[in-house]
Order: structure tokens, then sequence, then C-alpha cells
């Protein structure tokens, strides 16, 4: 049993997002920097994760992505599993065939345990608990604030004779 680089880079990007969708839309690129991740691999990981509507892209200059659900409302569990991740300590897949004889092993019933106790500790993880951790940890105060340059915006001249 382990969980491979697919769902650890995915929480990772995740938490990173969450950190600084305060800003606006987080680049890719932005995460790939930051967090050492190939951007190929979160472009890949990303379609997955707005698929399952966790996030959201935004197109164009000043694009990226924010995260498509409140920070409590997003699990670990579920963005692992947003990734085509499985958790399964099982020799079988769960199927209970790991026995020579086709019927289920000494230890079946372990390591079925075992992914159940994973599945429900990984629920009861949300994005919110791993932001708030991270920003613990680090010391950063509630918000942190995006590397991304400032941009001006450009009213069209009516509003600036409203203003």
């Amino acid at each position: 049993m382990r969980l491979t680089t697919k769902g650890r880079f995915a929480v990772t990007a995740m938490i990173d997002l969450a950190l600084r969708q305060h800003a606006g839309p987080v680049t890719l690129a932005g995460i790939s920097e930051r967090q050492k991740i190939s951007l190929s691999y979160l472009e890949q990981l990303f379609g997955k994760l707005r698929r399952r509507q966790l996030v959201s892209s935004v197109r164009g200059p000043g694009g990226g992505y924010c995260l498509a659900k409140p920070l409590e409302g997003v699990s670990v569990a579920e963005i692992i599993h947003a990734v085509d991740e499985t958790l399964d300590a099982t020799n079988c897949g769960g199927k209970g065939n790991c026995a020579e004889d086709l019927r289920p092993c000494m230890t079946h019933e372990l390591w079925t345990s075992l992914n159940e106790k994973m599945f429900e500790y990984l629920s009861s993880v949300t994005l919110a608990d791993l932001v708030a951790q991270q920003r613990e940890r680090t010391g950063q105060a509630a918000v942190i604030h995006d590397e991304r340059p400032l941009r001006r915006v450009r009213r069209p001249v009516e509003q600036l004779a409203a203003a």
C-alpha cells in the first residue's frame, strides 16, 4: 500500500492554491515553481480536479485556477479520488481472491479494515484543516499574498466621469 506522487502532488497543489486564491486565480506555473512539481504533470492533475468540480479555471491574462468549493467542503479523500488515486492495502484490490484458492487470504480482513480507517481519516481532513495547519506551522498571517504583480484595471471613460 502506498500513496503515489499523483495523490501527494494533488493535495500539495490544492493547499498551495487555497493559500493564494484570495488574490485571484492562481497559475499552474506559480504552483509548479513554488512546489517543484512539473508543469505538465500539474496540467494533467488539474484537468482531473476540474472535471471533478474541485477547481475552476479562468482563461486569459490574469487567469489561472480557483477552488470551486469552500475549503471546508473539500476533503483529502476527495482530492485523492479526483486524480484517480486508490488507497488499497489489500493484495487483491479488495476482491477477496487473494489466496491461492481464490478466497480471502488470512490477512484480508486486516487490510480491508485498514483501508476503511484510512478512508475514514482522509475523509475527515479538509483543505481548511491543512491550510490552517500550514499557516500555523509557518507563522503566516491568515492571508498569503500572491507573488504576481498587481495589474492595473482600465475603466471605461463613462465610469471615470461618474467617479
